[in-house]
C-alpha cells in the first residue's frame, strides 16, 4: 500500500473527524457565536457583536481568573511531576509489595471529583477536621485552621488535593515509560560501575523525555478546566481567591446570567488550551515523533 490517501484510508478517518466535528468544533463555533450576544439564556438574545469581548476585561476580574488559573497550572506541574515520576519509576521496579501498594497509590483515580471534594471538606474543616486534630496531636498548628476560609492558603491547599486526585494517573503514564527502557541499559550501567542515582539521570530520565512532555500538556491544558472540585471545596471563595478562569466563566454564564460574557471566557479557555499545546509539542520536538529511546 502506497503512502497517499485512497478511498479506504479517508473512510476510515471519517469518525474520527465527525466526532470532533460534532463535539468539538461545533460547540467551539457556538460559543464564539454566543459570544455575540447579550442574552440571559431564557429571554430575547441580542446581537451586540464584540461589546462582550471589549467588556470582559473590564471589572478586572477575568483578569484576577487568569492569573488565578496560570498560579494553579505552575502549582499542579510542581506537585504532581516530582511525585508522579517517582512513583512511577518505584512502581515499575521489582522491589517486594510493590504491587500491593501501587493499589493504595491509584485509590484516587476511583472516586469522582464531587466525592474527593466532599471527603475534603470534611477533613479539612477547622472545627472537626481529621487534618487539625492530627496537626494538633503533632504539636503543629492551633488546631484550628480553616485551610479553604483563609484567603492566602485556599489555592494551595485546592491545588495540593488537585495533585493528590491525579498523582495516581500520572505515576501510571511515567510506570509505563520505565518498562520500556531496555534492561541492558542498566546492565551495562551496573557492569560500569555506575549508582543507583546515576543511572537515574543518565538513564531514566533521559528515556523518560517524552513521557515527561506527554504528562506536563495534560498537566496544563487539563489546569484550564479544573472546575468540579473547586466548586464542590469552595465555590471560588473564599471571595474569588480561587475563582480560575472555568468558575468564573461559570459564575458569569449561569450565576450572572450573562451568557455572552460567558461565552467570551469559554472561547478565550478553548484558544489558551489549543496554543498551550501546540507551543509546548512545538518547543520540546516532541510532534516530530522521534523515537523515545535515546542513544538507540
Amino acid at each position: 500500500m502506497g503512502s497517499g490517501m485512497n478511498w479506504q484510508r479517508w473512510l476510515m478517518i471519517v469518525p474520527a473527524v465527525v466526532f470532533f466535528a460534532v463535539f468539538a468544533l461545533f460547540p467551539m463555533l457556538m460559543a464564539v457565536y454566543y459570544s455575540g450576544l447579550t442574552w440571559n439564556g431564557i429571554g430575547s438574545a441580542k446581537w451586540v457583536g464584540l461589546l462582550n469581548w471589549g467588556n470582559v476585561f473590564h471589572d478586572g476580574e477575568a483578569l484576577h481568573a487568569i492569573v488565578l488559573t496560570v498560579e494553579v497550572m505552575v502549582l499542579s506541574w510542581v506537585f504532581q511531576t516530582p511525585i508522579s515520576l517517582l512513583l512511577g519509576v518505584f512502581l515499575a521496579g521489582r522491589q517486594k509489595h510493590r504491587a500491593v501498594l501501587g493499589v493504595f497509590y491509584f485509590v484516587p483515580l476511583l472516586f469522582s471529583s464531587v466525592a474527593i471534594g466532599v471527603t475534603w471538606s470534611y477533613m479539612l474543616n477547622p472545627n472537626f477536621g481529621l487534618v487539625d486534630a492530627l496537626l494538633k496531636s503533632l504539636h503543629i498548628g492551633n488546631g484550628n485552621q480553616n485551610w479553604l476560609g483563609n484567603t492566602h492558603l485556599a489555592l494551595l491547599v485546592v491545588s495540593m488535593i488537585i495533585a493528590w486526585q491525579f498523582i495516581p494517573f500520572h505515576s501510571l503514564l511515567y510506570q509505563g515509560g520505565v518498562k520500556q527502557i531496555p534492561d541492558s541499559l542498566y546492565e551495562a550501567a551496573t557492569i560500569d560501575g555506575a549508582s543507583v542515582w546515576s543511572s537515574f539521570f543518565s538513564i531514566t530520565l533521559p528515556q523518560l523525555k517524552y513521557t515527561i512532555i506527554t504528562s506536563s500538556v495534560l498537566i496544563l491544558t487539563g489546569s484550564l478546566t479544573y472546575f468540579d472540585l473547586i466548586y464542590v471545596l469552595t465555590d471560588g471563595g473564599p471571595g474569588n481567591a480561587t475563582t480560575v478562569l472555568a468558575m468564573d466563566m461559570y459564575k458569569q454564564a449561569f450565576v450572572n446570567q450573562n451568557i455572552g460574557l460567558g461565552s467570551v471566557l469559554a472561547v478565550i479557555l478553548a484558544v489558551a488550551g489549543v496554543l498551550l499545546s501546540i507551543l509546548t509539542l512545538r518547543f520540546t520536538g516532541f510532534n516530530r515523533m522521534e523515537s523515545q529511546l535515546e542513544g538507540m
